[in-house]
């Protein structure tokens, strides 16, 4: 019987259609039961995440058959049982008012053996994410082949093909520089601020202009141990909003800069035509701070912050493009590291398609699994 992966994700299809077939975790037991009582899988696995739906299933049909069979199931699913997951888009009125896609032959992708592994060890290692080398992917991954082997839906071939999936992420993580770097502005910001006070515990963050990316800085800068927020915007409401998220405080646009004696961090991304702080405002503040290390983080464009205020002692100044250029030199880096991946890949692969008439016994490997996944 041939391993075969049906599905559709970020390289494929826009969110707006991901989400129209986003399985619910609540009902996935549910739908792993309807797709073997089908006939169309013998062993399933089905992976729903914000960038990907995928059905990895062994199956006994003929490979056309199968993947038309596998496609139905997925149009029926997502258009009588499917629901929105919490959050997202689709329980917007409009939105469940649009008519269900009949046809995403342009969207959906078909893999069967040896691509279907291959595919699958990608997805694992990271190297088909978003972000290449992320590791989101393995935790979700994981759940995935968790919750479909807690309902019996999983046997030989799944269990062999996921473990060893999972063996090969963590060669790869450990054997290449995949992972290495920061790949994004809010990362690669968290990545100096650490850098420069050693730890982010005990420091406090001025986000000035509630914007997106200004918001994931600060989320990702307390995620790592930052001790406050405080937000001021021009919409006092928006500034009210955020801080409440990031269980903060929000003060007035205009008394921003009373905060600079307390701060080690600042983030600004405002719209203003002009810079609001430079040299001259900047230098009083910082004898009020004892010149303590302070980090500016500028993403506004035009540019908040004027280039003038790095001569100044114990200041750090970065801005979009300084930090869009840090992550694009880590992500060649990591791009270099793809070849490295793809051969460990294959190496992993090759034992799987050269046993694939052996079949061992279901309780050898539910054994085999418990025992990897038992605490030490």
């Amino acid at each position: 019987m041939n391993v075969v992966v049906i599905g559709l994700s970020h390289h494929s299809s826009p969110v707006e259609l991901r989400e129209r077939f986003a399985f619910d975790e609540a009902k996935i037991p549910e739908a792993l039961k309807s797709l073997r009582a089908s006939g169309a899988a013998d062993e399933a696995v089905i992976l729903s995440t914000c960038n990907r739906v995928e059905i990895y299933a062994v199956t006994p049909l003929e490979t056309a058959r199968a993947f038309a069979e596998l496609k139905q199931f997925l149009l029926r699913w997502g258009e009588t049982t499917g629901e929105p997951a919490a959050g997202s888009s689709r329980g917007n009125d409009r939105t469940a008012q649009r008519a269900f896609p009949t046809s995403v032959d342009d969207e959906l992708y078909t893999l069967a053996e040896p691509q279907s592994l291959q595919h699958l060890f990608k997805v694992a290692c990271g190297l088909d994410s978003m972000v290449l080398g992320e590791t989101e992917i393995l935790g979700q991954l994981k759940k995935a082949y968790d919750l479909a082997f807690q309902y019996k839906h999983t046997g030989a071939r799944l269990n062999k093909a996921f473990q060893r999936a999972f063996h090969a992420a963590k060669h790869v993580r450990t054997e290449t520089n995949i992972q290495r770097g920061s790949v994004s502005v809010a990362s690669v910001a968290v990545e100096l601020a650490e850098k420069i006070f050693s730890s982010l515990a005990g420091r406090d963050v001025l986000v000035i202009g509630a914007g997106e990316t200004s918001e994931k800085t600060a989320r990702a800068l307390l995620s790592r141990g930052a001790r406050s927020i405080v937000v001021a915007n021009r919409s006092h409401d928006r500034a009210v909003a955020l801080a409440t998220e990031l269980s903060g405080r929000a003060v007035p646009f205009d008394d921003w800069g009373a905060e600079f004696q307390k701060i080690d961090i600042a983030i600004s991304s405002t719209s203003a035509p002009h810079h609001i702080l430079d040299r001259a405002r900047l230098e009083p503040l910082m004898k009020a701070r004892h010149h303590r290390p302070l980090l500016l983080i500028d993403i506004a464009v035009p540019r908040d912050i004027d280039p003038e205020v790095n001569f100044l002692e114990n200041v750090y100044l970065y801005n979009i493009d300084d930090l869009q250029t840090i992550a694009d030199d880590y992500l060649k880096l990591r791009k270099e590291e793809v070849a490295r991946c793809e051969q460990i890949i294959a190496e992993k692969v090759k034992p799987l398609l050269e046993i694939k008439r052996i079949q061992p016994r279901r309780d050898s490997d539910e054994h085999e699994y418990q025992a990897q996944t038992r605490p030490a």
